[in-house]
């Protein structure tokens, strides 16, 4: 195998480009000056207890994680019925109703808020937490189904078919057989979405009415340098979870596919 000097700097150079700034985020998270700059002053924990004791934080972050299990949950659900119909039925239109539901993937999301915002308004509909739910279920629900399609394409449909000739109906069979197999699928779908909802901003903002969520409130204290540090703090635990999240979720992703008999490829890791 010949050696590529080339693109291995291009990689090292994309990787230092892409992970060096969320490094720097427990650097600063733990120094003891509220100045963000070189050189160090020290190790603290103050910042993370100044992010513990803030009670709007805490607001926001109970309304943001509200938004995200909502918007997993409807995510995965919708998400099901249509990857479930892409795989196994055939219906008039099929291809540009897929295309219309995987659409929000390719459209920037300005766009999308602006949109939403524009329908909901003239149609009476007040801004609020339920608004941002229906906004990033729009979003998210794409990316369930990219994950539900693998695992129910994974999937033998002789079990099925073998559960139909023995008497079970088409919802026992689905109850039964189907959904276990899909289960790790599931999950995938659900932390993914939760990890996505969880740190959106632009829909938030847009259709979030001043209502306290997370993306939006750490954003809005950056403008306060004395805030900055504790926004650090807050920033690595995100990070933190949001790393421990798609890890799970790719290792449901991918049992499930080796429950089903396939090879796993691809994914997040």
């Amino acid at each position: 195998m010949k050696k590529a000097p080339a693109l291995n700097a291009y990689a090292i150079f994309y990787l230092l480009f892409l992970y060096a700034p969320i490094l720097l985020l427990p650097i600063f998270a733990f120094n003891d000056s509220r100045v963000v700059a070189f050189p160090l002053q020290g190790f603290t924990l103050q910042w993370f207890q100044e992010m513990l004791a803030d009670q709007n934080l805490r607001n926001a972050a109970k309304n943001s994680l509200i938004i995200a299990l909502s918007v997993a949950t409807l995510s995965t659900v919708l998400g099901i019925f249509a990857a479930r119909a892409s795989v196994r039925y055939r219906f008039p239109g099929k291809a540009p109703i897929m295309g219309l539901i995987m659409l929000p993937l390719v459209l920037p999301e300005m766009i999308v808020a602006m949109a939403l915002l524009v329908v909901l308004l003239s149609i009476g509909i007040p801004l609020s937490l339920f608004t941002v739910i229906i906004g990033q279920v729009l979003i998210c629900t794409p990316f369930a189904v990219a994950i539900l399609t693998s695992a129910f394409q994974s999937l033998d449909r002789s079990l099925e078919e073998a559960a139909l000739d023995l008497g079970e109906t088409p919802v026992s069979t689905f109850r039964l057989i189907v959904l276990p197999l899909v289960m790790p699928g599931i999950l995938a779908s659900f932390l993914i979405c939760f990890t996505i909802s969880f740190d959106e901003f632009i829909i938030a903002n847009f259709l979030g009415s001043g209502q306290p969520i997370l993306s939006v409130y750490i954003f809005g204290q950056f403008r306060f340098p004395a805030k900055v540090p504790s926004m650090l703090a807050l920033g690595t635990l995100l990070v933190l979870m949001s790393i421990i999240l798609l890890g799970i979720a790719e290792y449901f992703r991918r049992r499930g596919i080796a429950k089903a008999g396939g090879q796993a490829s691809g994914g997040i890791l």
